[in-house]
Order: C-alpha cells, then sequence, then structure tokens
C-alpha cells in the first residue's frame, strides 16, 4: 500500500498542483495520476484560501474515478451543513467558497453541491488503512477511539481535544493529544497548523499552513518521508501554533 497523504489544502490549488507533480503524479487526464501509488486527504480541502471549487472537483474525481482517500474536516463539516440549507455561520473561510459559488449558474452551483455532497456522504469519518497500521483523521484521535463512531469521536476527529477555551487570536485551545497517545496504528493527521511536520511517538501532523502563507505538505506512506512545497499566499504567522518541546 503507498499512499501520498496530503495535509489541509484550504482551497491551494496551484500549490496541489506542484506538491503532486514534485511527487510524480502526471497531469495528462486533469487529475494527479501515478499508477503506482494512491492519494488520501485530510480534509479541509475548501475554504479560505482562492480554489475552493476547482479542489472539490478535483478530489471528487480522484476519489470516484481513482480510489483516492478522503475525510472530512470541520470546514468539510460545515460547508455539508451549509448546502444542506442549516443555520450555519458565513465566515471563518466559508465565505470564501460561498463568494465562488454565488458567481456561478444555479446549475454549476448545483453541480458543486452534488460532487460534495457525494464525496462528503460517501467517505468514513476516519480511514483505518493498511491492516490497522495506519490511520487517517482530520484532527487525530484517541487510541481508544478507533473503531468507534460516536458523537465524542466525531467532535475529536473533527475538531481536536478541545478544550472549550479561546486564544486571544480567536483559535481554540486544544489539548496536546499526540503527547499522550500510546496506540499501535500510526495516526496521520492535520487541522492545526504547524511550522513544520510535527512528528511525535507514532503519529504526524501535516497541517503546515498552505493557506496562511506556510507551505502544503505530504506524507509518503509507508516510507514515512514528507514532501513540502512552499504557498503562494501572504504569512500570516499568528495562525501557527508552536508546541512547547
Amino acid at each position: 500500500m503507498y499512499i501520498d497523504i496530503i495535509g489541509d489544502i484550504h482551497g491551494c490549488y496551484d500549490e496541489f498542483v506542484t506538491l503532486t507533480e514534485k511527487m510524480d503524479y502526471s497531469w495528462k487526464s486533469e487529475i494527479p495520476i501515478n499508477k503506482n501509488r494512491k492519494l488520501a486527504f485530510v480534509g479541509d480541502i475548501t475554504d479560505r484560501g482562492p480554489d475552493s471549487l476547482k479542489m472539490i472537483e478535483i478530489v471528487w474525481k480522484l476519489w470516484k474515478y481513482n480510489g483516492a482517500y478522503y475525510v472530512p474536516g470541520n470546514h468539510c463539516n460545515k460547508l455539508y451543513r451549509y448546502f444542506l440549507g442549516r443555520n450555519v455561520q458565513i465566515a471563518h473561510g466559508l465565505e470564501t467558497t460561498v463568494a465562488e459559488l454565488n458567481v456561478l449558474s444555479q446549475k454549476e452551483q448545483h453541480q458543486y453541491k452534488k460532487m460534495f455532497m457525494d464525496l462528503y456522504e460517501g467517505s468514513p469519518l476516519y480511514y483505518v488503512l493498511d491492516n490497522e497500521k495506519l490511520v487517517i483523521a482530520h484532527a487525530g484521535i484517541r487510541a481508544d477511539y478507533i473503531g468507534k463512531h460516536n458523537k465524542s469521536v466525531k467532535s475529536f476527529v473533527l475538531y481536536g481535544d478541545v478544550t472549550g477555551e479561546t486564544l486571544p487570536n480567536g483559535m481554540p485551545v486544544r489539548r496536546d493529544w499526540a503527547k499522550i497517545y500510546k496506540g499501535k496504528p500510526f495516526i496521520v493527521y492535520g487541522h492545526t497548523p504547524v511550522e513544520e511536520p510535527r512528528l511525535v511517538g507514532n503519529t504526524i501532523n501535516i497541517d503546515t499552513g498552505a493557506v496562511f502563507g506556510g507551505k502544503l505538505t505530504a506524507l509518503r506512506y509507508p516510507e514515512i518521508i514528507t514532501v513540502s512545497v512552499p504557498s503562494s499566499m501572504p504569512l500570516v504567522t499568528e495562525k501557527f501554533t508552536r508546541f512547547p518541546s
């Protein structure tokens, strides 16, 4: 099983193209293909960046026709609820995706809605792969949650181990669950932007803040090698989390 797992893209389509080309994926068929490997996504493919709709279309095609793996992130969950007509706040990044949708015809809007809902509804909350040696979960997962799918698990997988408190920059306070994780499966996740891929024990965070001017990162499995490309977005340093060593 050879997989390239991509961190939070957030509409950074150009960086995604550059990263896949760097890993020897061909775009001749308008989606990135490497006959020896598959792509996987840790969620949050949309919002904040310039090309969320392009990312919906590409990830849907990869998932539908090439067997790519996708798990939803918290932004994916919010977009799904928006498409369902729920009362969600069009802020914190969703406004950029909605703005892209609003310039389209109703028919085109419906096409993107159908693709995204198909992708979201057809994908698991998290993946357990390679004979339970690998788990892909957007914000990570506790060892005792693996194999379960209740509300507590869903909250953890989408939002992380949040305390309910908020930092001065408006971001939620999250416990450093990775430092106490003792499970056997290797956990690949994103959600919390870090300046460099963060390998802690049997976990790795590959959200290197592409949409905040950092990098877009992939984890090559089973080699456990990271590949990154620089972002074209402005650097927003306060969005990165610095964990105590």
